[in-house]
């Protein structure tokens, strides 16, 4: 059998830090990534951040009291493209925590170059209620930690 691995992510300093590879899958007919795809690497630098914090989210999902959560609001700013095979880190910082959202800084680098900043709105959700609750205190506090 082959050793699961996990996706790498690790915090520096107050900045989750998250490296992708850009695949063929990720680029359009130019050869450079289709913009929507920057969305797909920021989420998953978000997962692996909140992953890293303790909370497995799978365990939130079936619970009883489901919770999840979803973007609110998002801001992206594309200054350079990224092409394929492109080694890339995806930063993610908790800038505000109020109780049932957070806003996170986030940016794309190639390198030392700056390719796309996002600010994004993510509200934690009852999933049977559809509507906000406050984030467990455990992941408040890890999270408050960092700010």
């Amino acid at each position: 059998m082959y050793e699961v691995l996990a996706p790498a992510g690790k915090m520096q300093g107050k900045v989750f830090a998250f490296p992708v590879r850009v695949y063929y899958e990720d680029t359009d007919a130019g050869g450079i990534v289709y913009y929507a795809n920057y969305l797909k690497f920021a989420e998953r630098a978000r997962t692996e951040f909140i992953r890293s914090l303790g909370c497995r989210q799978q365990d939130a999902l079936e619970a009883d009291d489901a919770f999840g959560f979803a973007v609110k609001h998002l801001e992206i700013d594309y200054h350079r493209p990224a092409v394929l095979d492109d080694a890339l880190v995806v930063t993610c910082q908790v800038v505000e925590l109020k109780g049932a959202s957070a806003v996170m800084a986030q940016e794309i680098w190639r390198d030392d170059e700056l390719l796309v900043s996002l600010k994004v709105q993510v509200a934690h959700l009852s999933l049977k209620k559809k509507r906000p609750v406050r984030l467990p205190e455990n992941l408040a506090q890890a999270i408050q930690k960092l700010m």
